[in-house]
C-alpha cells in the first residue's frame, strides 16, 4: 500500500502533539537537528494547526506556530506562501517534501518530513480502525480497555455531553431576556411533551406566562384551567364538571390577561399509551408547579440529589384517577409521573441547566451537583446503551450512559480514534 495515498493530516497532527516521533533522529530536510520541546496548543480554527510550540532548529531555539500538511506542495495550494498570517511559522511538518516554500516576506520554511521518523506500525493499526465496518470501530479490543482509562474518558464525555448541550440553552436565554426561571420553565415544559408533543408543549409554555402561573400556584383549579385553555384542549361543549368548571375559570384569565391559546390540532395523541396523553401530563406539570412553585430556584437551592428526584414525584390531580381525556372515564387508576419519565427529565433538562447555569455563574458547586445527579440517576436503557453493554461496556448511571451516546455519535461513527484515548491505547499496541 502507498503510504502518501492513504495519509492524512490528523495522524502527522497525532504524530506530532504525542512526540511519537524518534527524538534523537529528528532533522530538517536541509539536515538541522530538531527537537520538539513543547509542540504548541492545537488549534481547531481557521489559522497554523497549532500555536505556541518550542522547537529548537539547529542551536536556535525558535517558539511560534507548526503547520502541517501531507506533501510541502499543499503550502501552496492551500495559500500559505502569499499569507501573511503564516509568517511565524517556525516549522513546517510534512509526511513528504515535494517541494521548496516560502512565506510571503519570500523566506524558504524549515521542513520537517515525518516518514522515516516513526513507528509504522501505528499507522498500520490506525488503517485498520479507519477501515472497520464494526459498529464501533475498536469492537474487538473495548472490552480489554482498562477501566480507570475508561472511566476518566467517560467522565470527559460527560462534560462534553453537557457543554454541547449548552447552545439549546443558550440560545433561549438570549431569547427569554436572560430569565432563568423563564428558560427552565419552557425547557421543562418541552421536556414534559417528550418526542412526540415537545412542540405543542413548548408553545403553551411560551404563551403561558410562568409568573401568571407562579402567582396562581396556590390555586390548583386556576392552574389547570390556565394550562388546559392554552392548551385547546378545553372547549364549550364538553359535559362533566370538571372541565366546565376549568372553562369558566379560564374565560376569566383569558380577558383578564389577553391570553392566545395553542392550536388543538398540534396535540398528537395516536399511538401513545394513554398514559402519555398530552392530557396527563398537563395536569401533571400543573401538579408540578403548584408543588414546587419556583420550579428553577429551588433545583438549585434543593442540595441532595434525590430530594431533586422527590420533587418530580407528583401525579395529576384526582379527576384524572379514572380518565384520560375529558368526558370519557376509564378504568381507576392513579397518574403518577413514571420513573423512566422523571429520569428522563433529569437527563435532559434538570443536568443540562444546572451545569450550564454553574458555568455561567461561575459557581463550579452547581456543576458538580449536575454531574453527580446524574451519578444518581438510572442510566437510559436505549439500543445504543444496550449495543455497549454487549461490547462488554456497561453504564452504572445516567453520567456513563450520557458518556457513551456522546462517544458513539461523535467519536466512534465518525472514526475519530485519534481523539479518544481507546484508539491511542489500541494504536500503540
Amino acid at each position: 500500500m502507498n503510504l502518501l495515498t492513504t495519509m492524512k493530516e490528523e495522524f502527522i497532527s497525532y504524530l506530532w502533539v504525542n512526540k511519537l516521533l524518534f527524538p534523537d533522529k529528528l532533522a530538517t530536510t536541509r539536515g538541522e537537528a530538531v527537537q520538539v520541546l513543547q509542540p504548541g496548543q492545537i488549534n481547531r480554527d481557521a489559522g497554523p494547526d497549532f500555536f505556541a510550540a518550542r522547537v529548537r532548529i539547529g542551536a536556535t531555539l525558535w517558539v511560534g506556530n507548526v503547520e502541517i500538511h501531507v506533501r510541502s506542495s499543499q503550502w501552496n495550494l492551500h495559500g500559505h506562501h502569499s499569507d501573511a498570517a503564516y509568517d511565524n511559522i517556525i516549522l513546517h511538518v510534512v509526511f513528504e517534501h515535494d517541494k521548496e516554500v516560502v512565506n510571503s516576506r519570500g523566506e524558504i520554511m524549515p521542513v520537517l518530513e515525518v516518514k522515516s521518523f516513526f513507528e509504522h506500525k501505528l499507522l498500520e493499526n490506525y488503517q485498520r480502525l479507519q477501515a472497520s465496518k464494526a459498529w464501533v470501530p475498536c469492537e474487538r479490543h473495548i472490552g480489554e480497555t482498562d477501566r480507570l482509562i475508561l472511566n476518566n474518558w467517560l467522565s470527559r464525555l460527560l462534560v462534553e455531553r453537557l457543554e454541547r448541550k449548552s447552545g439549546d440553552v443558550l440560545h433561549f436565554l438570549e431569547y427569554f431576556g436572560n430569565d432563568w426561571e423563564q428558560v427552565f420553565y419552557f425547557l421543562l415544559a418541552r421536556n414534559f411533551g417528550f418526542k412526540v408533543n415537545a412542540s405543542p408543549f413548548g408553545l403553551l409554555a411560551q404563551r403561558t406566562p410562568y409568573n401568571l402561573l407562579v402567582r396562581n400556584r396556590n390555586n390548583l383549579t386556576a392552574l389547570e384551567a390556565l394550562l388546559f385553555g392554552q392548551s385547546g384542549l378545553l372547549n364549550e361543549g364538553q359535559q362533566d364538571v370538571y372541565p366546565r368548571s376549568l372553562m369558566a375559570e379560564y374565560r376569566h384569565q383569558q380577558k383578564k390577561h389577553d391570553l392566545k391559546p395553542v392550536d388543538l390540532k398540534l396535540w398528537k395523541f395516536a399511538r401513545l399509551r394513554p398514559v402519555n396523553f398530552p392530557t396527563i401530563r398537563i395536569a401533571q406539570f400543573a401538579m408540578l408547579i403548584h408543588q414546587t412553585g419556583h420550579l428553577f430556584r429551588n433545583m438549585v437551592e434543593t442540595k441532595k440529589p434525590q430530594d431533586i428526584h422527590q420533587q418530580f414525584k407528583i401525579k395529576a390531580s384526582p379527576y384524572w384517577n379514572d380518565h384520560y381525556v375529558f368526558d370519557k372515564p376509564s378504568q381507576k387508576r392513579e397518574k403518577h409521573l413514571g420513573k423512566e419519565a422523571v429520569n428522563n427529565i433529569i437527563i435532559n433538562t434538570v443536568a443540562p441547566v444546572l451545569f450550564i447555569y454553574g458555568r455561567q455563574s461561575m459557581r463550579p458547586e452547581l456543576c458538580d451537583k449536575a454531574m453527580n445527579l446524574l451519578q444518581e440517576t438510572p442510566g437510559e436503557n436505549n439500543a445504543i446503551v444496550r449495543q455497549w453493554e454487549s461490547l462488554g461496556v456497561s453504564a452504572q448511571h445516567a453520567a456513563d450512559s450520557q458518556a457513551l451516546l456522546e462517544l458513539k455519535k461523535y467519536y466512534c461513527t465518525p472514526k475519530k480514534c485519534l481523539q479518544c484515548p481507546i484508539g491511542h491505547m489500541i494504536l500503540k499496541r
